[in-house]
Order: C-alpha cells, then structure tokens, then sequence
C-alpha cells in the first residue's frame, strides 16, 4: 500500500507535475489500481503520494445578518465539515460581524468514529468596489494551500450530507474542475400568499433546470455561487491561461457563469453533483425576484454575445451555453405564442369571427402533465408544490413575470445599458425600485397600441390578418407540444430534484 502522505507538507506546494491521489476524509474510498502493482514494477521515480483532501470555505456575505447563524450552523454540523471556513464580510451595515463572530474559532466533530476539527475565520474586509467578486478573490488567497474551495453564500444551508458528496465525487473523478449541488427552496418559513406563489415558481423553474443538466451528463453550464466546490488546480490553471490575478472577474454581470466557462476551457468538465443539496435564500417580492432574474438573464446575455461589457468574450458556440441558447429561444416561443394567443382571440372576437375548437386544450394539458411531473421529481415535494402544477394559473402567471424579466434584460443589453444590475438587486432585496412594473406598463401600452391600430382596418383587411394569423401560430403551438412531449416523456434516470 502506497504511503498515506501528511496533508501539512504538500499544502501549498502543488505543481502541475505532481502525481498526488487525494482521499475523502469521510470513507468509503474507492481502491486506487496502482496500489496493487507489484514493487518490482513500480516507477522508482514516481512521487505519487495518497493523503486526505483538504477543504476551504468561502462565505461572502452582504448584510446577511438574518441567516448567517443557519448557514454556519448547516455547515458545521456537516458529515463531513470543511477544514476552515472563511467569512468575508464585506459593504455591510447590520449586524452580520456579530453574528459571525460567535462562531469563530476551532469547532470539533466527531462523526461514525472519525475526529473533525474545523476552523472559522470572520473577515470583515469594509468598503469593497467588486464586492461579491472581491469577497470571493479574497477568500481564494485566504485559502490557496486546500486542495478543494468550497463557495457558499450567505443566505444558504446545506444538506447535512452536502459537502461529503461533494468531496466524494471530486476525489474520484479528478477531471472534475467544479462541482455545483442541487439547489432548491426551503418554504417551511415563508409567509403570505405572494411569497408562496414566487417560492413554488421558482422552486418548480429551479427543479426544471437542475433536471435539465442532470440527464445531460450531469454537465453543469453555471457552477452557481450558492454552493459550489471547486478544485484549485483549476482555479489557477483558469488564471495562468486567461492572465488573471484572481479566479473571479467583475467584467460579467455573471461571475459564476464565467468562471465556469473558463474552467471548461482549461481542460476541465463542470459537473452537478447526483445528489449533494442544499437550499438557497429565495426572493419573497416581485421586485427582489425581478431584480435578480434581470441580473441573471443579462448576465448570460453577455457570455453569448461579445463585446458589451469590458473584456467578456463572447462565445456562442461553447458547449457550456447550450442550454443558455435552448432556453433563451424558448422563451421567444413562449412570448411570441402567447401574446400571438391574446390578440388574435381579442381581434376574432372584436368581429364574431371566433369559434372554440377543443384542439387547444391539448397543449395546456401536456403543459400540465410536464409541470406535474417536475414537482413529482422534487425530492422534497408536497402538497404545495402538485398543486402549483395542476391549478394550471399559478404556473402561467409565473411563466409571464418570467416573460418580463427576460424581456427587461434583452431591453437593456440592445440599449447597450451602462446599468449596474448588482446594485439593483442589492436595492431590490431592500424594497428599493419600481423596475420591476415596466413589463406589465409596456405589455399594456403595446396592446393598446395593436387593438388601436385594430379598429382601423378595415373588415377585409381584419379576415385576411386572421386567415393567415391563426394558421401561424397553430404551427408554433405544435412545434412547441412536440417540445414539450419530448420532455415529457424522456428518461429522468432515477435522478431527483
């Protein structure tokens, strides 16, 4: 058996040369095949060395004083609890210093027999111009002699199993550069019907996507910054190749999306965990969720489009936006199908022309039925959530605020708007800003202006739009159930959201 190296005498000193086989501290390690080759025929030159993984948490937090006590709490009560945590706090003004505070220092754990000891650091670096990012960088630099950086926001808990799994799954697979968990919403404490509507939303919109990235190989185009753990061999092979002093650049609206490309790039496969979770800090308002999908929507606008911000290169064919590509299309669809819907029903009905055909029931249903079946997917699904698919309304309304947001975003990027996206969020999440009305005012004033312009044409005019409008959207509305038929029907693999 190939010597257990000490984790203390290689910290800090990796090369790209070196041949060193890490080891989950939690078990269960899978049998390395050299370790059975006869000494006789083993490379004497060889440095190959088996020692435990190492880990580093890092938690930027911004005024996170409501939840940072569950999120340190989640993760030192992990099975497998991080080396040393990192609090970066930074542009705060409430109390998370405090709260943060009462954890620092050693905590000791003992799990199925083995001895944890981890360490919590608070920083709190004040006034920070890149914030999230600068937090971030910070806690690279903090944390450069672990093997694994495992990046954790402030409003997130994790499954007590999160970061075990996790570890596991880098460990053996070393081609692994980053590795996300599962997201999803904790609804247990949210009140009022307006924040359970946008949590089920975003539960079910979160659900879809992870299914999504699940049957595709588990390849994850976003190694999002609520719970991510990433090699740092990666990290730095990310910054010799795209000269960077730092993992993370501010250059991108997305600092995650970004970075996940350039890991992709560097040779590495960006992966979502097969079952490692945990449970992000939802947005209860329409202008905080307005807020953040803008930001997300334009963000990714900029990595498939170049040359709209800094030094963000463009690329629209790199396999990691695929699904980015897939979904921006299939809002088109969703847009153009159902604004074609409303004014051509409003137009046939302006005249007496209109005549139900029960052929459109069919694709509400298969809607349905694919809404049910994501919820049923969930690994913590109730009521709530069956609910939210078969009531058929709450789906749709959610699927316009949705509409709004990507349409805002698209807005801003052909305005070529200098508009900090950050800051609005930040703003948003305070009860700050009324953005978040300008898709409904512009939805209003576009169908004014259409039922307007209506009502001056002339009868024949009014059949022959008719006559070639419906035929139109009849195909789209096809194309779109075989779409989501194919969805429907696919293979979920045994996966759970």
């Amino acid at each position: 058996m190939t010597e257990l190296a000490v984790p203390g005498l290689v910290q800090g000193q990796r090369r790209a040369t070196d041949r060193v086989t890490l080891l989950a501290r939690s078990g269960g390690d899978l049998p390395d095949v050299s370790t059975l080759v006869p000494a006789e025929f083993a490379d004497q030159r060889s440095s190959s060395t088996r020692r435990h993984a190492t880990i580093a948490c890092v938690i930027p937090a911004y005024n996170e004083e409501s939840t940072i006590r569950a999120v340190l709490t989640s993760i030192l009560s992990q099975t497998r609890p991080p080396d040393t945590v990192h609090v970066v706090i930074n542009n705060t003004d409430d109390d998370t210093p405090e709260i943060a505070g009462e954890f620092a220092g050693q905590h000791e754990r003992t799990v199925k027999g083995e001895r944890f000891s981890t360490v919590v650091h608070v920083h709190d670096i004040g006034e920070n111009p890149d914030k999230k990012v600068g937090a971030l960088n910070y806690g690279y630099y903090v944390s450069r002699g672990h093997d694994y950086i495992l990046g954790v926001d402030g409003d997130t808990t994790l499954d007590r199993f999160c970061v075990e799994w996790m570890e596991k799954e880098m460990v053996t697979d070393p081609r692994i550069g980053g590795l996300s968990a599962i997201y999803s919403f904790d609804k247990s404490a949210v009140q009022g019907p307006m924040a359970k509507f946008l949590v089920a939303g975003q539960r079910a919109q979160f659900a879809g996507f992870n299914m999504d990235n699940l049957i595709r190989g588990r390849n994850m185009a976003v190694l999002g910054g609520q719970c991510s753990l990433f090699s740092v061999r990666a990290l730095e092979q990310v910054m010799y190749l795209n000269h960077q002093a730092a993992p993370w650049v501010r250059d991108s609206e997305v600092e995650d999306s970004k970075l996940s490309l350039q890991i992709k790039d560097a040779g590495y496969s960006t992966k979502i965990s097969a079952r490692a979770r945990a449970d992000v800090g939802p947005m209860t308002t329409l202008r905080a969720l307005h807020g953040q999908q803008v930001k997300w929507n334009f963000g990714g606008i900029d990595l498939l489009w170049p040359g709209q911000r800094g030094d963000t290169k463009g690329q629209p064919l790199h396999p990691n936006l695929r699904l980015r590509w897939y979904e921006n299309v299939s809002m088109v669809f969703n847009i153009v199908s159902r604004m074609a819907f409303l004014l051509l029903l409003a137009a046939a009905l302006s005249i007496d022309a209109f005549v139900f055909n029960p052929v459109w029931l069919i694709p509400p249903a298969v809607a349905t039925l694919l809404n049910l079946r994501i919820a049923a997917s969930m690994h913590d699904k109730s009521a709530s959530d069956i609910f939210y698919a078969l009531l058929v309304v709450p789906a749709e309304l959610y699927m316009w605020l949705r509409m709004g947001h990507f349409m805002t975003a698209w807005t801003q990027f052909f305005a070529r708007s200098d508009k900090d996206n950050w800051a609005a969020q930040a703003a948003a999440e305070r009860g700050r800003g009324s953005a978040y009305v300008m898709p409904l005012v512009c939805a209003a004033a576009t169908f004014a202006v259409l039922i307007y312009a209506w009502s001056q044409q002339t009868v024949q005019i009014q059949s022959a739009i008719l006559s070639i409008g419906w035929p139109v959207l009849y195909l789209l509305t096809v194309l779109q159930t075989l779409f989501m038929l194919k969805k429907l029907v696919r293979r979920q693999r045994g996966f759970t959201v």
